[in-house]
C-alpha cells in the first residue's frame, strides 16, 4: 500500500510519516521499482504503535526503546515497565510546573482591575517577577 493508505490506517499524517522515518523511528518501507514506499501490514501496526505512543506524550527517544523492546521476543516487561514510569515520572514534573503556573498566573489576573485603567498589574509582574524559574528556564 502506499503512504497515503499506511498514514490512514495508523492514523498519522504523510509527512508524520515521512518523519519518523527520518528520524530513523521506523525502518523505511521496501520501494517499488518507481520508487514508491511500499507499506506491508507490519509497517503499518509499527506505525499505529508509534501513534499511540505518541498520543500518550512519549518522547521519539522513549518510542524507539519501547519499539525495540517489542521487537525483542526475549525482553523483560519490567525493561518496558521503567521506560513507561520514566515518562510518568516527567508528566508528574511537567503538571507540576504547569500548576505553578497556573497558581501564578491566576494571582496576577485577580489582582489585574481589568478597567480602562491603562496600569495592569499582570504587565508590571511581568516584568519585575522572576518567573522563568516556574518552568525551569532561568535565563537572564
Amino acid at each position: 500500500m502506499n503512504i497515503s493508505d499506511a498514514a490512514r490506517l495508523s492514523g498519522l499524517s504523510n509527512k508524520m510519516v515521512r518523519h519518523y522515518e527520518t528520524v530513523g523511528l521506523i525502518q523505511p518501507p521496501a520501494r517499488s521499482a518507481a520508487g514508491y514506499r511500499q507499506y506491508s501490514r507490519r509497517n503499518v501496526d509499527e506505525l499505529a504503535f508509534v501513534a499511540h505512543a505518541r498520543a500518550l506524550g512519549f518522547s521519539i527517544a522513549q518510542i524507539g526503546d519501547l519499539l525495540s523492546l517489542r521487537q525483542n521476543p526475549n525482553r523483560a516487561s519490567r525493561a518496558v515497565k521503567v521506560v513507561a514510569q520514566q515518562h510518568l515520572q516527567e508528566l508528574d514534573a511537567k503538571m507540576q510546573q504547569l500548576e505553578q503556573m497556573k497558581t501564578l498566573l491566576t494571582g496576577m489576573i485577580n489582582q489585574c482591575p481589568g478597567d480602562d485603567d491603562p496600569d495592569c498589574s499582570i504587565l508590571q509582574q511581568l516584568e519585575t517577577s522572576d518567573i522563568s524559574t516556574v518552568n525551569g528556564d532561568n535565563r537572564s
